[in-house]
């Protein structure tokens, strides 16, 4: 929104004015940040029993939810014809690798003590933390190909590559059901089924095209 101001002589003179469009982006990043923070502040005040097992979870749901976030920006924006939201893609994701790469660093220095032999054999012999460690190097890979000079280098490339998304995405969800009981099912089995909206709106819309 702008305000303007009419002259004596009755011509209507731009006024700057507030615009709410530049306070998303800033605002978004905030809460996407809240959740570590509170994870932080938790730690520091000894509020859970098992912080490394506490930050684990929480740091790795939170990269989960970041990645399924990050592909409801393209529903969002045709379904509510919201442009802006686009905007968004790129930090949204950047948060989901800095949420899947503290949950790393946490397993990795806090939970096998920087024992990095320990921690490959744990690798080999445990098919989740296997699956875990793959879309966590996708991840990466996207991360550092996000810029605008990668877009421009790899040219068509570029969307064939971050379309790779959706396969990190379903290991993300592999690594957290195999690693949980039968009896907490439930969570990564919801985060399943939106996956499989996301999957099945995406399909449609290409067959509509």
């Amino acid at each position: 929104m702008s305000f303007r101001a009419v002259s004596a002589k009755g011509v209507t003179i731009p006024q700057p004015g507030f615009n709410k469009g530049k306070l998303l982006k800033p605002a978004v990043f905030i809460v996407c940040l809240l959740p570590f923070v509170m994870a932080v502040a938790g730690v520091a005040t000894s509020r859970f029993v098992d912080p490394v097992e506490s930050l684990l979870h929480i740091t790795g749901e939170w990269g989960l939810r970041m990645l399924l976030i990050t592909l409801c920006v393209t529903p969002i924006q045709f379904i509510f014809k919201w442009a802006a939201v686009a905007k968004l893609r790129r930090m949204l994701g950047l948060f989901a690798f800095f949420y899947t790469t503290v949950h790393l660093a946490t397993w990795l220095v806090l939970d096998q003590g920087l024992n990095l032999r320990d921690a490959f054999e744990s690798i080999i012999d445990n098919k989740y933390i296997t699956v875990g460690i793959i879309s966590w190097i996708g991840l990466f890979v996207l991360a550092v190909t996000s810029n605008r000079f990668s877009v421009r280098k790899l040219g068509r490339r570029w969307k064939s590559l971050h379309s790779w998304v959706y396969v990190l995405v379903l290991l993300g969800i592999v690594h957290f059901i195999w690693q949980v009981k039968a009896s907490e099912i439930v969570e990564p089995s919801v985060y399943l089924g939106f996956f499989a909206v996301l999957l099945i709106w995406r399909f449609v819309r290409m067959v509509k095209r």
